[in-house]
Order: structure tokens, then sequence, then C-alpha cells
């Protein structure tokens, strides 16, 4: 494996450069996941840097520059500099004080290693002088990236005990990297499951998604459960809603539609909306993603008979994720568009139906029938309010 990071587009952007020149390069690095994903050939969304400089300098030097920055973390080192087209995190080495598995007290350190040394695992603790490339990797991380493995630095089970969210964060990072499992990190994942229930259940919802989003997550999720761990953060999932998630991804798959982390978790719950009240609640899912897993509970075997119908009735999103789980090619709505009723009250109250329930009656038998044969054009519509009217 290289010891010199790629040369990667974002390397060379001026505002970038801008940015190493205000800091110094003997004094930042560009630090984890970007360096990781530039190594094994895989974009970077998040830019992060470290440096030497305390947040208060790091600040004044960006000022100095024309450098707009945030201050998102500075009680843990970290401002953010603002750019129009990808922002950087800036953080100043540190080492741990105290942690206790939720949160950590640190200190501010001078040293890269000592800085390394906080870090989860060896992948993500590579950092690349900004204008050399040239990358410092104290524990071995490319020697992993190459072998295809993943390993905490150290002792997993003392790192687990620092953070708790290394659990999920290491059946992550194992999916997108690793061929195979480290007996050393499960065992810990596995004795340490029970922590999980400590953390936030935000951050426990969002690792989850993390997760979810990637390609094929399955024998993942399965292991988890082997372990121990999907009992703790998801039990509501059992070895037969495993067998969902595996097909739901053979579906998206077959019908070459992007992965959905919300889609697999509605997979990985029984068809009971209670449940996915529940659950939503209990993650702290957002309004409309609650409203997502809850319709997709309510699905049922007839979903399939006529999905066209079913879209106008849930929505499309709804549809899609119902008909996928069902094992079913969802291509006939990828690029519907909902069709409205051809038809109003006020023309049923003009045809001398007075106003009230009667009225509210004939437009949805005639939408009915109007779905059922598969939202024929207004003249047909005409036709079937004669035939409501006619029929009362």
């Amino acid at each position: 494996m290289a010891e010199r990071m790629p040369d990667c587009p974002w390397t060379k952007r001026e505002d970038y450069l801008r940015l190493v020149e205000a800091l110094g390069a003997d004094d930042m690095r560009w630090v984890g996941g970007c360096v990781r994903d530039a190594v094994t050939g895989h974009d970077s969304h998040d830019i992060d840097a470290a440096t030497r400089h305390l947040p208060a300098a790091v600040i004044d030097r960006c000022g100095e520059a024309g450098i707009r920055t945030i201050p998102t973390g500075i009680d843990h080192g970290t401002v953010t500099a603002i750019f129009e087209d990808g922002n950087v995190e800036i953080t100043t080495l540190r080492h741990d004080v105290a942690t206790d598995g939720r949160r950590a007290t640190i200190s501010f350190s001078e040293e890269w290693k000592d800085d390394a040394a906080r870090r989860d695992f060896t992948i993500n603790a590579l950092y690349a002088h900004p204008l050399t490339l040239e990358i410092s990797d104290y524990f071995g991380g490319l020697d992993d990236l190459a072998a295809n493995r993943v390993r905490f630095i150290g002792n997993p089970v003392a790192r687990i005990q620092e953070d708790h969210l290394r659990i999920l964060r290491y059946f992550r990072f194992a999916t997108r990297f690793a061929d195979g499992w480290d007996d050393e990190a499960t065992a810990a994942c596995s004795e340490l499951a029970p922590t999980l229930k400590g953390l936030s259940r935000e951050r426990v919802g969002w690792e989850l998604q993390n997760l979810l989003a990637l390609p094929d997550p399955v024998a993942t999720v399965a292991k988890m459960r082997e372990l121990g761990v999907l009992q703790v953060v998801l039990p509501e999932c059992g070895k037969h809603e495993v067998g969902k998630l595996g097909e739901l991804v053979a579906s998206e798959r077959a019908a070459g539609i992007e992965p959905d982390a919300m889609r697999r978790i509605a997979a990985m719950l029984p068809a009971v909306p209670p449940v996915a009240e529940t659950v939503s609640a209990r993650l702290r899912f957002s309004r409309s993603q609650r409203d997502r897993l809850t319709c997709v509970a309510r699905r049922d075997t007839r979903d399939v008979e006529n999905p066209q119908a079913l879209a106008y009735d849930v929505g499309v999103e709804c549809a899609v994720d119902r008909l996928l789980i069902a094992g079913e090619n969802p291509a006939d709505l990828l690029d519907w568009e909902v069709p409205k009723l051809p038809l109003k009250g006020g023309e049923i109250v003009a045809r001398g139906v007075g106003k009230g329930p009667e009225v509210a009656r004939i437009l949805q038998a005639v939408e009915k029938r109007w779905v059922e044969e598969g939202f024929p054009p207004r003249e047909r519509v005409e036709t079937l309010l004669d035939e409501a009217l006619a029929g009362r």
C-alpha cells in the first residue's frame, strides 16, 4: 500500500490551498476518512483536517485569510471552515483525559500520534501532509486497508468503553472495507452490546441508517444478531425480518434501484403499524420518516395486484417500498405521476345533489371505479358520474 496519498482533485482546490497557507502546511494534516477514501479509490464528501493550532488561532488565521469559520464544536477543538463547494472541519490535536462511553473530556496536544491514538480504527488514523501528501500511519492502517480488514486501535474492549457507539461503527466500517470479521473486535462488541442502551437514541438511529445505506449490509445484520448486538438496538428485528432484508436487497438490485436506509429499516420490522410507531419514537426519527415506516408497515399481499392503484392510495414512495419488500419490480411507478381525479364536488351539486354527505359518497364511488379502471380520461369520468347518479 502506498505511503503517499494519491492526487485527488479536492487536494488541489484553490480555496483549500488558501486554508493550507493560512494554517501552515507543517501545522495541519488531512485526516481520517478523506485520506482513507483517497487511498482506496473512493470519493470523499467530508474533508477533515487536524492542526496543532488552538481553536482560537484557527479562527484568527482563517479570518486573516478571508476564510469564514463557524465554531461548530469548539469545546472539543473543532472549527468549520466555510467554502462554497464543500466545508472543512478543522480539529485541534487532542488526547483523552476521561471518557464515560458517551462523551470524552479532552485536552489539546501538539503530537500527531496523541491524536491518532484516540481514534477508533487503524484505517481512520491516517494523516496526510497537505502539500507532499505523505501519509503518517501510526497503527498499521495502510496494511489493514491492503489486507481488507478493520481493527480497533489497541484493545477493542478499552476502545468501546471510551465510546459505546464504536460497536455500531465497527460493523459499518467492516461492511465497507473488510473481507471478514476480526475475532477480537466481534468478541468485544458482543460482550459490550448492552452498553448501547446508554447511548442517545438519535446516535443509534443515525448509525443504523449509515449502515443500512451501504450496498449490501445483510451479512452484517445477520452477524449483529448472532452476536446479540441487533437485539439491543432493534429488538423488533427477528430472524424472519433479517430474511426480509435480504429479499429486499435482492429486489433493489434486480430493479436497479439505489439502497435506501429507511426502506430497509421498514423491511426489518414486522408489518404492524404500532411497532413502526414505537421504533420511530425510540430512535427519534423525523415525522416524515415515522409516517413512511408506518405506511410500509400496512403492507398487504394484495399490494402487487394493482401497483398504480396502490401508489394513488399511499403515495409513490411508500408504494415502491411495499412492492420491493414484496419482491415486485416497481418499474411502472418510477416515472409515474399520480393523476388527479378530473371531477369536483361542485359538479355533482350542479347536477342536482344537495350539499353534504351524499356529494362525498358519490365522489368516492366515482373515484373508486376510476382507479379500478386505470385512471381513464375525463370523458369516461363523466359516464361514471352519470351511472352513479342513476343508481341513487
